[in-house]
């Protein structure tokens, strides 16, 4: 993915994420890339792929699981949100 670096990375990084729910590679219930994992692929700062975690568990599309990870909600939302 290439990064628009004129707009805020963080909310790209949700978008993709957000595509990726919406087109069925985190299908609901399934574990996503942590944010080193992210950070990695996108070559992006890990505080980057958390901003863009953190936004997407307040937003409904993830929920946390301490000492496990990181899943899609079992029924995110329906809007396009980032």
């Amino acid at each position: 993915m290439d990064l628009d670096r004129t707009r805020a990375v963080w909310r790209q990084v949700a978008q993709l994420v957000i595509g990726r729910i919406k087109d069925g590679t985190y299908p609901p219930g399934s574990r996503v890339p942590s944010t080193l994992e992210l950070a990695t692929e996108l070559s992006i700062a890990t505080s980057t792929s958390q901003k863009a975690l953190a936004h997407l568990r307040r937003e409904g599309w993830l929920r946390g699981e301490t000492g496990i990870g990181t899943f899609v909600a079992d029924q995110p939302p329906a809007g396009p949100q980032a």
